[in-house]
């Protein structure tokens, strides 16, 4: 049976040492975000910048 990609955000498990998980905890807190709000603003930016590059 073929199941149909939903559209929107996806679930992922992710593991992160102790040290990344704190440090990342500090840099949300600073700009007023969840930890899972810090690290999906990160990797979109990261993605867009390597657009801009002209990477795909």
């Amino acid at each position: 049976m073929e199941r149909k990609e939903k559209e929107g955000k996806k679930q992922l498990p992710l593991r992160l040492s102790a040290t990344l998980y704190r440090e990342l905890t500090a840099w949300a807190e600073e700009e007023f975000r969840s930890v899972n709000g810090q690290i999906e603003y990160l990797l979109t930016e990261c993605v867009r910048q390597r657009r801009k590059r002209g990477k795909q």
